[in-house]
């Protein structure tokens, strides 16, 4: 069955989104703020759960409608086919949002929602009252402009919700957004990564993710894995796929930090997501890193001074990161910072690339900084 996908993504990243959806198979249909509208079908919402690694959601499009009044909103949800997704026993609760439109309220279009979901299932399998103790379907109607856009999350939990990160330090980086920072580097498995203020490690482990082929949603659960609607088989084989797609490489990763708890989570949450004996971990001042081979990249989040102190720990990180490219010029440093004097302090120089992004609420930029070629 055709059916119409909508992965989301945090701002900014819908560049490495996309890339991903049609690296998947699939045929992109529109690219907005925030969201990809792509085609597939049954086995498109498994694979793209299990492998998109910077989307935030995989939501299934019922419809989009212009609505003005209730009675359209009312009328042309109960005209969706929803026997086909939710069985008599499905669990279904309704979220909305509204921006610029008539319909304002949102309780009441998710009130309004709610009911023709209701007799649209009433009328198909003639029950009056449903027990919902079956599997969950979470549907959301956003009003945008007076549009209305109908959709079910087939995801559940966020995706960057990988099911590895055990030990947690203060800010994390989400794990999308640490994929994205990676992809958007253009980094391979041949290279050499370093980060240097890993924190929980969520960066390397990212990376040797990548490096290794491991889908980044093998070892969690989805929501659409109990729908009806997708045959069990479907979710049976798209793993074994991925298990068997998984690589044995020789990967160059490094995680560093000067914080005994720190190497603690980063440590534990690379062992849990399988990929520990791939990374080298050092307890070490960033003072006095060296860059471990040539040609390297340098990923990484430092703090963003927001905290009393943070300001001088900063000033040092990035004196210390400037060092480090004067000594290696030919690595290459992409940082993602809400600080905009970054450039001035490390590189003396405008970034070679820029890209505005969010980091939970905290706007920031990633700031990408080319290392010189060097000559054979």
């Amino acid at each position: 069955m055709r059916l119409t996908l909508i992965a989301t993504t945090t701002f900014g990243l819908e560049a490495p989104v996309k890339r991903e959806i049609q690296n998947l198979g699939y045929e992109i249909e529109k690219v907005e703020d925030g969201k990809i509208t792509f085609a597939g079908d049954e086995r498109a919402i498994v694979r793209s759960n299990l492998w998109l690694r910077c989307a935030d959601r995989v939501l299934l499009r019922m419809g989009e409608f212009k609505a003005e009044e209730f009675e359209e909103l009312f009328q042309s949800v109960k005209g969706m086919e929803w026997e086909y997704l939710i069985p008599p026993d499905g669990k279904f609760t309704v979220t909305g949002s509204s921006v610029k439109s008539t319909l304002h309220s949102v309780p009441a279009c998710q009130s309004i929602v709610k009911k023709a979901i209701v007799e649209r299932l009433s009328e198909c399998y003639g029950m009056e009252h449903f027990e919902e103790t079956g599997a969950e379907y979470t549907v959301k109607v956003s009003m945008l402009s007076d549009r209305a856009t109908i959709t079910v999350d087939t995801s559940g939990t966020a995706l960057h919700k990988r099911g590895y990160r055990v030990k947690m330090v203060p800010a994390p980086i989400k794990e999308t957004l640490a994929a994205a920072m990676i992809n958007l580097s253009f980094w391979n498995k041949d290279r050499i990564l370093l980060d240097p203020c890993a924190g929980s490690g969520t960066i390397p482990i990212e990376a040797a993710m990548i490096g290794l082929n491991i889908a980044p949603g093998l070892s969690r659960k989805f929501a659409s894995e109990e729908w009806e609607f997708i045959d069990k088989n479907i979710w049976k084989e798209e793993r074994k796929k991925a298990f068997e797609a998984i690589r044995d490489e020789e990967l160059n990763i490094y995680s560093y930090d000067v914080d005994p708890r720190s190497m603690a989570a980063m440590k534990e949450n690379a062992a849990e997501a399988g990929v520990e004996e791939y990374i080298t971990f050092k307890q070490i001042n960033i003072t006095d890193v060296k860059c471990p081979g040539e040609q390297g990249i340098i990923i990484t989040n430092p703090p963003y001074g927001k905290r009393i102190g943070e300001e001088k720990i900063l000033e040092l990180i990035y004196e210390s990161l400037k060092n480090i490219h004067e000594d290696n010029p030919d690595w290459s440093l992409f940082v993602i910072t809400a600080d905009k004097s970054i450039e001035r302090k490390v590189w003396g120089r405008p970034a070679d690339r820029r890209r505005k992004l969010f980091n939970g609420n905290v706007e920031v930029c990633y700031y990408q900084f080319h290392g010189e070629k060097r000559r054979e």
